[in-house]
């Protein structure tokens, strides 16, 4: 099993993904602060190429692999963003990529994933093992998986999100209270924690999780791993892994502070405001740390809070449907 990365290998993927990436802005809303009665940054990471943070961890990875993969090119499994990420990395150093979906993935996560040439695969998330079809694929086909979450130079990549906000809080002169972070398999969280207890080390790291899908929260208060239940529907998709990564537990469990949980409707009502006041359109899952902000889940009385929005990928339709409910 690979080690975590350490924060050399943060600022080698900052270096080796610059010239592809967008380094996204802190957004700050009068009204936003007003609700949470505190000062809220709002990382803009919908911004990025491909519409999420996960370009960055993509893109990092695939730059290293050797000759082998220019044959047999990339296989991996994703509900779209993860996906899209590797399809454009893929496309960009010019490998054969698959990229195996849950079918009932945003269509735009799957129409975005074709449009940069990969080969879409789609299983049924309630009966299929995407890992085994992914297996399957990489080795009928010479393919080099690429995990969404569980590997160091994924982790390193999305680090980089980390090393942008501690950057970007110095040039304010500001010192973050708390950060917090949308969690699915942990890539994200645990890159960014790394930047982030380097940088301030006093600072409260959170991660955010749906409700019913908050393994890293649940796994963070018993020391170990936990798994939950798949099966209850969530509109936060970016974010239903089952259990935490291995090797992102392996960081979490060190430097997380702990685990809030949001509502559907909490992440909706995060949409709207992102909408309303930032002009930022963001995903589901990736309103979920806003959401935390703005329900109170974390209290930003008085304080200063970073929190990354971690994509916008959101079918049109569902986004049109949220967007009116409020």
């Amino acid at each position: 099993m690979p080690t975590p990365p350490v924060l050399h290998d943060l600022y080698a993927a900052a270096e080796r993904i610059r010239p592809y990436i967008l380094s996204t802005p802190l957004l700050e809303s009068p009204h936003i602060n007003e609700i949470c009665g505190g000062r809220v940054l709002i990382k803009a990471e919908p911004l990025q190429r491909t519409g999420s943070f996960k370009f960055r961890g993509a893109f990092n990875t695939l730059s290293q692999l050797g000759d082998d993969a220019k044959d047999g090119g990339v296989v991996a499994y994703s509900s779209g963003n993860h996906a899209q990420g590797v399809a454009a990395a893929a496309e960009i150093l010019g490998l054969p990529c698959v990229i195996v979906m849950p079918e009932d993935a945003p269509a735009i996560k799957i129409a975005n994933t074709r449009s940069y040439g990969a080969e879409v695969v789609t299983y049924d998330r309630y009966s299929d093992i995407r890992e085994e079809i992914g297996a399957r694929i990489s080795d009928e086909r010479g393919a080099v998986l690429i995990k969404p979450y569980d590997d160091p130079r994924i982790i390193a990549g999305q680090g980089t999100v980390g090393l942008e906000i501690a950057q970007q809080m110095r040039d304010l002169d500001l010192i973050p209270d708390a950060v917090l972070v949308p969690c699915g398999g942990g890539g994200l969280i645990s890159g960014v924690a790394l930047a982030i207890h380097h940088a301030f080390s006093q600072a409260k790291i959170y991660s955010v999780e749906p409700e019913k899908y908050d393994d890293t929260r649940q796994s963070i208060d018993a020391g170990v791993r936990k798994q939950v239940d798949i099966t209850t529907p969530s509109i936060c998709d970016a974010l239903l892994a089952p259990t935490p990564g291995e090797l992102t537990f392996a960081v979490n469990k060190k430097l997380l502070t702990g685990g809030l949980v949001v509502s559907d409707g909490e992440a909706g009502e995060a949409m709207r405001q992102a909408f309303s006041r930032l002009k930022l359109v963001v995903e589901p899952g990736g309103a979920v740390a806003l959401a935390a902000a703005l329900s109170n889940k974390y209290d930003c009385a008085g304080k200063t809070v970073c929190v990354v929005c971690s994509g916008g990928n959101v079918d049109s339709k569902l986004y049109a449907e949220i967007l009116s409910a409020g």
